[in-house]
């Protein structure tokens, strides 16, 4: 029965989410009036992901009997892992870039997450496209693995964190459509192309069930891995591409969102929480009747 949920709950944040993506492009995506703001998307994602990693990850994780002062030490080498992990991806699109001698400094103004996940969107588009392929797919993967881990951890926890990483995974696919879309005329393809790297979150679930499965001992420490994974692309890559001198309406709106963001977690934490809790009240009964008529 995990495993059907893991497989279902990646297949959503994974596919579902570049079909999400797909959508708002077509009804617009733009900067300024009229359209789906991609700075609100942003703040969503941002909430969406600091709501799952401190509110749910973490106090699962540290309500192991491991030590408080051991779960930091990873919470801190997780931080430290994805930042060196950024910059390595960073290095690798500099080193081709230079070798493809393109210049692209002008990058497209319909989502700025484009910027920080594949740099260059113009200087070479086929070998750029797949480039985000490769990338994305490699991302999707890991995905899958952390929602893995939160379903192993509790049902309702894995519920959220498919959530998180659907919320956060709209605008990157935003992103990657608009790559592909620039190397290819044929929209339809791009779409294919990025759902097919989604499917990869389902792949990593099915490998994530496998693995913690065996290391369940292990669980807390994926727990928090997750949760710095988390931290670590909301402060690190989201939220900086949110801090612009912007008009105070436009400032509150940022709020707004990424308070809705937290509040969109809290509310689906609250709903399977309440689910669980019955469908274990349920069981809880029928066994305590059984108990009686014995």
């Amino acid at each position: 029965m995990n495993l059907l949920a893991i497989i279902a709950a990646t297949l959503v944040a994974g596919i579902g989410s570049v079909w999400i993506a797909a959508l708002l492009l077509r009804v617009g995506v733009r900067t300024g009036e009229g359209g789906v703001n991609p700075q609100h998307l942003l703040s969503l994602a941002a909430g969406a992901l600091l709501a799952t990693a401190f509110m749910h990850l973490l106090p699962e994780a540290f309500e192991s009997h491991i030590e408080p002062g051991v779960l930091f030490a990873v919470l801190l080498f997780g931080l430290v892992f994805f930042f060196l992990l950024d910059k390595a991806e960073l290095w690798h699109h500099g080193h081709e870039h230079h070798h493809e001698g393109g210049h692209d400094h002008d990058h497209d103004h319909h989502h700025e997450h484009a910027h920080s996940h594949h740099g260059h969107s113009h200087g070479a588009p086929k070998s750029g496209g797949w480039a985000v392929l490769t990338g994305d797919s490699v991302h999707c993967f890991g995905d899958g693995i952390l929602i893995a881990s939160a379903f192993i951890a509790d049902l309702h926890l894995g519920l959220v964190a498919a959530v998180a990483v659907l919320a956060h995974e709209v605008p990157h696919h935003i992103g990657d459509l608009v790559v592909l879309r620039q190397s290819s005329a044929n929209q339809r393809a791009a779409l294919v192309k990025v759902s097919l790297a989604g499917t990869m979150t389902a792949l990593g679930g099915v490998v994530g069930w496998w693995l913690v499965d065996r290391l369940h001992e292990w669980l807390p420490y994926f727990l928090v891995l997750a949760s710095s994974s988390f931290v670590y692309v909301a402060l690190a890559d989201l939220i900086p591409q949110l801090q612009k001198r912007l008009p105070a309406r436009q400032t509150a709106m940022q709020i707004v969102w990424l308070a809705i963001g937290i509040v969109l977690v809290t509310l689906v934490s609250r709903l399977a929480h309440g689910e669980h809790s019955h469908a274990h009240g349920d069981a809880d009964q029928a066994h305590h009747a059984h108990d009686h008529s014995d």
